[in-house]
Order: structure tokens, then C-alpha cells, then sequence
């Protein structure tokens, strides 16, 4: 995680740059190609393409988020929990991102959130794709029309349907040429 959390390296690499948030793409499709060099496309690869060879599967998490009266929980922000016995894969504690050593205790409270695997269905935020030969066959042929795109970048777990972690995805849009 960089120093200052994921805002700041965002923050830097948009610097300069037109940006719009909370905007649908597909109520304006027509107009943001007609007035947009290039477009960066992060959500489902599928449904760019109107589900022209059918809808992929995805998974998704629930989050329970608390507020606890201890000022450190876990010693870190992130740990996985592999157990079968455990209901839920992870939990965060949001402090650890920006606070460290003796900071951490200053602060009285501390933010958790227990990260739990969904079955996904339409209409839920989609977060991972599922890798069966099904959906790989499908995304391949959801690839091979993006990659004769010349006016927009997929990007991502989504419009790339594959799972990355964070590290690398950071690392390979650091290294990105656009032409």
C-alpha cells in the first residue's frame, strides 16, 4: 500500500487529467466515444458488449463492518482466513493503512470489516471472475473483441476477467503506454 493509502497514488496519476465520477458510461455510451480519445473500461467485459455471447459468472463479498473499543484488533490491516470453520475470508482493520507504530494506540477505537464470499447474482456489485471453462471460453471470446478496439483499454478484474492482485495491477499501470 503506498504511503498516504490508494487516494494519493490515484490522486497522482489523475493529476491533470478530466475526470468524472458517478456517471453511467452506458446511459451516454454513444456520446462518451464520439467525444473521448481514449476511454479506460473497468466494469464487466460482458456487458460492454451488451452480452453478445452471453453473461459471464462472477463472485462477490459481503462486508460486516464494526467499531470496536480496542485500539489495535489484529496488529495489521489485512489477514486471510483459510479455515473451513471460519465463515468469512479476511478481516481489514482500516487503521493500519495510515497509522503506524505508536499512532495506532493513540487512536482509542479501531474499524474492522469481515470480508464474506457471496454467490453473485444480477443487480449485486460482481468483484471476482469465476475461472471454469465455461466463463474462460466466453471471456476469450469477449477478449478477442476488445483487443480490436483502438479507442478504449480494458482494465481490470472486470473488463479483463481475470483475478489480479493488488500489487501487480499497480505495477502494470505504472509500467501502461497510451497511445
Amino acid at each position: 500500500m503506498p504511503e498516504g493509502g490508494s487516494n494519493k497514488l490515484i490522486d497522482g496519476l489523475l493529476e491533470g487529467v478530466d475526470t468524472l465520477v458517478d456517471t453511467d458510461f452506458f446511459a451516454d455510451r454513444e456520446k462518451w466515444e464520439n467525444i473521448a480519445d481514449k476511454i479506460v473500461f473497468t466494469g464487466k467485459i460482458d456487458e460492454f458488449y451488451n452480452y453478445r455471447f452471453g453473461k459471464l459468472d462472477y463472485r462477490t463479498v459481503r462486508f460486516e463492518t464494526e467499531t470496536i473499543d480496542t485500539p489495535n484488533y489484529q496488529g495489521n490491516a489485512v489477514i486471510n482466513y483459510t479455515e473451513r470453520e471460519v465463515p468469512y475470508t479476511r478481516i481489514i482493520e482500516h487503521k493500519h493503512f495510515e497509522m503506524f507504530g505508536q499512532a495506532v494506540y493513540d487512536c482509542p477505537k479501531t474499524v474492522i470489516s469481515k470480508e464474506y464470499s457471496t454467490e453473485w447474482q444480477d443487480g449485486m456489485e460482481p468483484f471476482y471472475p469465476i475461472n471454469n471453462d465455461r466463463n474462460n471460453e466466453l471471456a476469450a471470446k469477449y477478449k478477442a473483441l476488445a483487443d480490436k478496439e483502438t479507442k478504449v483499454i480494458f482494465g481490470g478484474r472486470l473488463a479483463e476477467y481475470k483475478y489480479y492482485d493488488m500489487a501487480p495491477v499497480v505495477e502494470k499501470v505504472l509500467n501502461l503506454t497510451i497511445e
